[in-house]
C-alpha cells in the first residue's frame, strides 16, 4: 500500500509538471506583441494616420455632390376686388422638384495641397514611430519582468537551501540532545531559526507569484493567474558593449530622437501652409440641374428647367487684419520650440546612455566580486558545519556563517538582474531592443 501511495504521488506530480506552461523569452515577447492592449491601441492610432494619407484628404481631387429636393405649397386665396366683389380659391397646390449635380475643384491654392500631402506623409511616419516606441517599451518591460521572475525564483531556491541547512542543524542538535551532549535550549533555538526561514520562504513564494502575475499582465494573458515556468533558470549578461558604438547607434536609431525630428518637420510644413495664404487661389465649379414646377391653378400646368452651369473663381486675400503675420510669427516660434525640444531630447538621451553604461560596467565588476564572495562563503559554511558537528563552533557562529552565504547569493542574483536591466536599457536606448526577438 505504501508503494502504491508513493507511486500515485509521483504520477500526480509528473502530470502537474507536464501540464504547466513553459515560456521562453521569445515566447513572452511574441505573446505580448500580439495581445498587449496598449500596443493594440497604438497600432489603431497608426492605422488612422495611414488612412489619412491620401491625395483626396490633401485636396488633390475634386468633389462631386448630388442633391435633390421635393417641396410644395397648399394655399387658400381670397381676393377682394375694387367693386366690392370677392373671389376665393381653395386648395391651390403647387409643387417643385429639383435635382442637381455639383462639381468643385481647387486648381491652385498657393501650394497648400502639395504641402498638406507631404505633411500627411510625415504624420503617417510619426504614427509608425509612436507604435515602434510602444512596442520597444513593451519588449523592454517584458524582458525585465521575465528576468525578474527568474531572479525571484533563484532567491526562492536560495531560501529553500536555507531551510535545508536549518533542518540539518536541527537534526544535529536533536541527536546531540538525545545523546546528552547538548541542551534543550540549543534545540529550541535551532527550531526558532527553522521557523524563521520557513516564514521567509512563505513570503518569497508570494513575491514569485506576484512577479508571475505581473508578466502575465504585460502579455495580456486572459487568465492572469496562469502559472508557468521559464526555459531559462539563470540570468546571462552580454559583456561586449562598447560605448562609442552605442553612442553612434543611439544618435542614428533612438526612437525618441526620430520622433522629435519628425515633429520638427511637421512644424515646418505648418509654417508653409500659413505662407500659402499669400498666394492667389483658383477654383473650378460646374454642375447640372433639373427643376420641375407644377401648378394647380394657373395657365401653365408645369414648367421644366434643366441645364449646365460652370465658372472659374480667381481670388486673393489682400488684408486679414494682420492675422497671417501673427500666425507666421507663432509658427516660427513653434519651429524653434521643436528644435529646442530635439536638442533637449538628444541631451537627455546622451545623459541616460552615459549613466546606464556606467551602471552596466560597474555591475559587471560587481558580478566578479560577488562570485568570489559566494565561493568563499560556501567554503566557510562547509568548514563551519564540520566544526559545528564536532562541537567546536557555537550555534550563533554557524548561523552567522550560514547567513553570510545566503546574503552573498542574494546579492549575486540581484547584481545579475541589475546588470541585465542595464543591458536591456542600453539595447532600448540604442534602438536594438528587437535583437531579443530575432
Amino acid at each position: 500500500m505504501r508503494f502504491i501511495y508513493l507511486s500515485l504521488i509521483i504520477i500526480t506530480s509528473l502530470s502537474s509538471i507536464k501540464a504547466q506552461t513553459v515560456y521562453g523569452l521569445k515566447d513572452c515577447i511574441g505573446i505580448g506583441l500580439e495581445r498587449n492592449f496598449s500596443l493594440r491601441v497604438a497600432r489603431n492610432s497608426e492605422s488612422i494616420t495611414k488612412n489619412n494619407y491620401t491625395k483626396g484628404n490633401a485636396g488633390y481631387l475634386p468633389s462631386l455632390d448630388l442633391s435633390s429636393r421635393y417641396s410644395g405649397t397648399l394655399n387658400n386665396t381670397t381676393q377682394n376686388l375694387v367693386d366690392g366683389s370677392q373671389t376665393k380659391t381653395n386648395g391651390v397646390n403647387n409643387t417643385t422638384a429639383n435635382a442637381a449635380l455639383a462639381l468643385g475643384w481647387t486648381i491652385f491654392d498657393g501650394f497648400s495641397v502639395q504641402t498638406t500631402y507631404k505633411k500627411l506623409g510625415e504624420l503617417e511616419q510619426l504614427g509608425a514611430l509612436n507604435t515602434q516606441m510602444s512596442a520597444e517599451n513593451l519588449i523592454a518591460n517584458i524582458i525585465s519582468g521575465y528576468y525578474n521572475y527568474i531572479q525571484q525564483v533563484q532567491m526562492l531556491n536560495n531560501m529553500k537551501y536555507a531551510m535545508e541547512l536549518s533542518k540539518e542543524r536541527l537534526r544535529i542538535d536533536e541527536e546531540r540532545y538525545l545523546l546528552g551532549s547538548s541542551s534543550k535550549l540549543q534545540v529550541l533555538q535551532s527550531r526558532v531559526y527553522l521557523n524563521a526561514d520557513s516564514s521567509k520562504l512563505s513570503k518569497q513564494f508570494e513575491v514569485v507569484r506576484t512577479a508571475q502575475i505581473g508578466l502575465n499582465e504585460l502579455m495580456a494573458v486572459e487568465d492572469l493567474g496562469t502559472e508557468f515556468i521559464t526555459k531559462d533558470a539563470t540570468i546571462d549578461v552580454i559583456e561586449q558593449f562598447i560605448y562609442e558604438k552605442l553612442l553612434e547607434e543611439t544618435l542614428m536609431r533612438n526612437t525618441s530622437l526620430l520622433i522629435a525630428s519628425k515633429n520638427k518637420v511637421v512644424s515646418e510644413y505648418d509654417y508653409k501652409l500659413i505662407e500659402s495664404r499669400s498666394y492667389p487661389y483658383l477654383s473650378l465649379s460646374s454642375g447640372y440641374s433639373y427643376n420641375l414646377n407644377t401648378y394647380s391653378n394657373s395657365t401653365n400646368k408645369n414648367q421644366i428647367t434643366n441645364g449646365m452651369n460652370y465658372g472659374l473663381t480667381l481670388g486673393m486675400n489682400l488684408f486679414d487684419g494682420f492675422n497671417q503675420r501673427r500666425s507666421l510669427n507663432n509658427s516660427s516660434i513653434e519651429i524653434q520650440n521643436k528644435e529646442l525640444k530635439y536638442a533637449e531630447v538628444e541631451q537627455g538621451v546622451k545623459a541616460d546612455l552615459i549613466s546606464i553604461y556606467n551602471a552596466y560596467t560597474n555591475n559587471l565588476r560587481l558580478i566578479n566580486l560577488e562570485e568570489q564572495n559566494v565561493q568563499t562563503a560556501t567554503e566557510n559554511l562547509d568548514i563551519a558545519l564540520e566544526s559545528y558537528k564536532l562541537g567546536s563552533l557555537s550555534g550563533l557562529e554557524l548561523r552567522e556563517v550560514q547567513k553570510s552565504l545566503l546574503d552573498a547569493k542574494d546579492r549575486l542574483f540581484s547584481i545579475h538582474y541589475q546588470a541585465k536591466l542595464a543591458e536591456i536599457s542600453l539595447q532600448l536606448i540604442s534602438g536594438n531592443i528587437m535583437a531579443y526577438y530575432e
